[in-house]
């Protein structure tokens, strides 16, 4: 059998890069190999992941997956933000491109997530599980990879890079953040299993949401690929898509390991907060994975939709001009509807092979 446990130190270690990456001057993480990048902290993280993925299939447990047409597409499309992009309006584009970077910034918080004692609300064994390294390299792992570490910059910067490059510096607008803090917040969700404790709960509803928004982001760095990466209307194509084709690399472990974790513990049994009570994994995980993956997938496209064309009328002071490109966007816009209906169960499982 593989190795299967692993130290922080070694989760955290890096292969021997030949040259560092840099975007607009900062040097980020990660570096080439034989002239290809490589992403950072991989030496003992991919096999350790690929150790417990293989894990699961020889105990023929399956994996949880996101069909593709869960998968809402990245508003603007590509069409709609090159649009923009001809049309002069720039800033929408330069808005949505900083919003990726802060919330990529925002994904250092992942180190403080506090998990429930696993080893005692997990009735079977955890040794050599991603679940027993959640806290002991893989969580910091990827704090380091979103927000950058010491001296190197991480995923923020690689995108604030990317925009640079791509839109030759633009103007960012000065309410970026502002208008974030004020999209509605998050409304409290009523426990699903109140017999778990809270943290236990709490731990499987954020594992769920982040590996959701890392899949969702698959087709945003398409999205970015193409548009940075079109000479029609990026300043520097080439290194501006190169720049997203590296933090799209370095995403893959983040969707791996969480999709471990998560696969493992819907494999196992789950303990009530006095212990009485015993929950099927599978049944907890399914239930609160499907609720984070229909909320997202249904809220998120309706929110952009509606604060991106209320954007381009604010932006353009002749009412006619406005109108006209308004419709012209809108026109271009092939439209989304989560594909089930909300009685329906979501197919969120993949039978390892």
């Amino acid at each position: 059998m593989s190795k299967l446990e692993f130290t922080t130190d070694e989760l955290m270690s890096e292969d021997n890069f030949e040259e560092p990456l840099f975007g607009c001057g900062v040097r980020c993480h990660g570096g080439y190999i034989g002239g290809d990048y490589v992403s950072p902290r991989g030496r003992f993280r991919k096999p350790a992941i690929e150790a417990w993925r293989q894990r699961l299939v020889d105990d023929d447990q399956p994996l949880i997956h996101i069909p593709n047409a869960y998968v809402p597409p990245h508003y603007p499309s590509y069409e709609q933000a090159k649009y923009l992009l001809q049309e002069g309006l720039v800033d929408p584009i330069a808005r949505t491109l900083t919003t990726i970077s802060i919330v990529e910034g925002f994904g250092a918080r992942i180190r403080e997530v506090h998990l429930p004692n696993l080893r005692k609300e997990v009735k079977e064994d955890i040794t050599g599980t991603a679940l027993a390294h959640l806290d002991q390299g893989l969580f910091e792992a990827h704090a380091r990879d979103e927000a950058g570490h010491r001296d190197q910059g991480g995923h923020k910067q690689m995108w604030e890079a990317a925009r640079d490059i791509g839109l030759n510096k633009p103007e960012i607008p000065g309410d970026v953040l502002l208008r974030m803090m004020s999209g509605g917040g998050r409304r409290k969700q009523e426990r699903l299993f109140p017999d778990l404790s809270a943290k236990m709960e709490e731990t499987i509803t954020f594992l769920a949401t982040i590996l959701v928004v890392e899949t969702f982001a698959e087709d945003v760095f398409n999205w970015a690929i193409e548009l940075l990466g079109d000479q029609e209307v990026s300043h520097d194509a080439e290194l501006a898509a190169h720049i997203v084709k590296c933090v799209k690399a370095d995403e893959a472990p983040h969707v791996d390991y969480l999709t471990v974790a998560l696969s493992e513990l819907r494999a196992r049994t789950l303990m009530s907060e006095d212990g009485k009570q015993e929950f099927a994994g599978a049944e907890v995980v399914d239930r609160i994975f499907a609720r984070q993956l229909r909320g997202a997938a249904t809220n998120r496209p309706r929110d952009a939709r509606q604060q991106l064309q209320a954007e381009i009328h604010e932006l353009i002071s002749n009412k006619s001009r406005a109108s006209k490109i308004s419709s012209k966007f809108e026109a271009l816009d092939s439209g989304w509807t989560f594909p089930m209906s909300e009685n329906e169960q979501l197919d969120i499982l993949l039978k390892a092979s």
